[in-house]
Formats: structure tokens, sequence, C-alpha cells
């Protein structure tokens, strides 16, 4: 059974609590239905808590290039499941866009008629050859996992975080999720006490748990991809493969008990949206010395790129996020995305709802 995240009073959060439990608070008047970035079902006290005895409860995080599994699991429940769809190959794109504009603009710039020394090159104002910065593509990446990290942190009493650690393996290149392991960690640790745990121990303790994992396509948004590695790796903190040695037998056995159960699962994305630019690389065929409008998050109709919203075409209701507008003298439409950035459409002004305003995040169950 599903357990529901209980915050007291000042918005600590407390012990889950049974659905039934948490309807008889809400109809008693003793709580109320609090609001979350993670479109998690809460509830937060208005009187003291009878207790604030707390057990261990662990977030596994199972990280990848394009996809990162989270579980958060107690001893006795699994109260939370996602499948976290990464930005990696948006901002990967962005950014070789924009290397291609700007090598373009510096050769726009430089006079090839006159000595080499005397160009106008762009000369450098400071060594970047030696950095110690995260390429943008990672770092969007571990800012994502963590800033969901956090909303968890913030719903359940998280008492340990257990990350995969990924390790080269021979003569293999050197893997994307590889980068950046160290200062995640140390994002991590400033939340929770975290720990780490490699790939191959994650493996056995999901099938000894007999959790199933779906290998032939990553891409698939439900818990058997990646969200079943992160609740393993949480339910790490509960199991121990240990060795033992008896007077005629030796070898390696479970020691401890975990119990999975059913839970919200949700899988959660970032809107691709585009900076702000005064118009396209190119410019319009048909009006020669014009180009269009191009990125920003602000529309001319009271929503901003990233809003939930509600809207209706021939009768038919969607429910998605702002991605952008058209404004010209003909038409005026707002353009409505799922959470996986595919648009559902274009809609009058006049039949878009504002549901929520933008978190920044596109959580779809």
């Amino acid at each position: 059974m599903e357990r529901v995240p209980v915050l007291s009073p000042n918005g600590k959060p407390l012990m889950p609590t049974k659905p039934s439990r948490a309807r008889r608070w809400l109809k008693e008047g003793k709580a109320k239905i609090v609001h979350n970035d993670l479109n998690v079902f809460c509830i937060q006290l208005l009187v003291e808590p009878s207790g604030d005895e707390q057990q261990p409860i662990a977030l596994g995080l199972d990280p990848g290039k394009k996809f990162t599994g989270i579980g958060v699991q107690s001893a006795k429940f699994t109260l939370f499941m996602a499948h976290l769809i990464l930005p990696f190959s948006d901002v990967t794109k962005k950014m070789s866009g924009r290397l291609i504009l700007r090598r373009a603009r510096r050769g726009r710039r430089i006079n090839r008629k006159i000595a080499f020394y005397k160009r106008a090159h762009h000369q450098k104002r400071f060594d970047n050859r030696k950095q110690n910065k995260l390429p943008p593509s990672i770092r969007a990446n571990k800012e994502m996992e963590l800033r969901v990290a956090k909303e968890l942190v913030r719903l359940f009493p998280v008492t340990r975080i257990t990350y995969e650690y990924v390790k080269a393996k021979g003569d293999k290149g050197f893997s994307p999720v590889m980068v950046g392991q160290k200062v995640m960690l140390q994002w991590l640790e400033k939340i929770a006490p975290t720990s780490v745990q490699e790939g191959w121990q994650t493996s056995i303790l999901r099938q000894q748990l007999r959790l199933s994992k779906d290998k032939k396509n990553k891409e698939k948004q439900s818990p058997e991809t990646h969200a079943h590695d992160g609740v393993a790796l949480a339910a790490s903190n509960f199991m121990r493969f240990l060795e033992f040695h008896t007077a005629n037998t030796r070898g390696h056995r479970w020691v401890g008990e975990v119990i999975i159960t059913s839970a919200p699962f949700r899988v959660i994305a970032r809107p691709n949206l585009f900076r702000r630019q005064l118009h396209f690389e190119n410019p319009v065929k048909d009006v020669p010395g014009n180009r269009k409008r191009k990125g920003g998050t602000v529309t001319p109709f009271g929503l901003r790129s990233g809003d939930l919203v509600k809207a209706e075409k021939a009768g038919k209701v969607y429910i998605g996020w702002v991605g952008g507008y058209t404004q010209t003298a003909k038409t005026k439409n707002v353009s409505v995305y799922d959470h996986s950035w595919h648009r559902l459409g274009q809609f009058s002004p006049s039949k878009v709802q504002l549901i929520k305003r933008s978190t920044r995040l596109c959580v779809a169950s």
C-alpha cells in the first residue's frame, strides 16, 4: 500500500502515513493539502504531532547519460520512484549550434587582405585550456538530479543517500556518466549523508529483490528501465551480502530484510526552453532583411514558457506545458507540449487556461 508524505506544522518532513489516516486528518481539520514540484500528494499537519520518532529512509540515485533512476525506500515500504529524462542531448545540440555561429562571426570580422599580424583576431582573455569546470551538458544533468533529490528530502525524512559510482572497465572509453561524479557527491553530502555503490552490487541486489530490469529499451518510461535500480540502491541500506564461515561451510548470504511495495511513479523532464534571441540565424526569404523572433519565456497572452496549462481544441482537452507562441497579423497561437517535449498542438490563447506556473520541471505520472 502506498504511503502519503507528512509535514509538521513548521514544514519538517515526518514519517509517511496511510492514505486512510491522511483522509481522516483532512476531514477532521487536522491537516491540509500542500503542493510540491513533484506532484506527489502530500499533507501538512495543522496541530502538533503526537511523536516525531523516525525510521531510516534511504534515497537511491542511479545516474545515466540520458536517463536517471530514483527510488525512496524504507525497511517496510517503497515510498517513491522516478524516471528522469536528462537534458544532455538538448544542451549538447544548443552548444554545438552556438559554436558554429560564433566561428562564422569570427570569420566575417577578420580582414584577410591585410597581413596576418595586423588582423583583428580575438585575443585570449584567459587560459581556457586548463579548466576545472563541468561541461554544460554534464552540469545540466547533475543539477537536475540534485534538484529532484532536494525536493524528495523536503517530502521524506531521508537519513541516507546511496549513489551508484561508475568505473571504467578494462580498455573501454571514458563515459560521460563518470564526469562530475565527485562534484555530485559533494553536493549530495550537503543535504544528507551519502554513500556509493558500484553497478555490479546494484545488479545482484536487484535480482535478490526480484525487481525486473528492461535492458532492451532504455528510453521506455517505466519503473523497469531505471527506477528499479534506484530502489535497489536505496534498499542496500537495509540488506547486506556478507561472507560467513562455519565449521564445515563458507560462502555469502543476505543479512537484513526489506519489503518492496507499490509506490507513486513519476516521469520528470526539464522544459526545452531557448534563450531569447532577436532573430533566427537566417533571414526570411519572402521578406528581405526581416528576421523572425526566436526564444524567450514570456508570451503576450499572460503565459510563460514552462507553465502547466489546460488547452482545448475541437472538443478535446489537453494538459501540457507552454513551449512558445505565434503572433502575426493573421495568427495568434500558443504551442503546448507534453512532458517529453513533443508538441501536442497549437491552440488559440482564449482556449488555454493556466493551471500552474512554471517550476522548470515537467512531471507526468
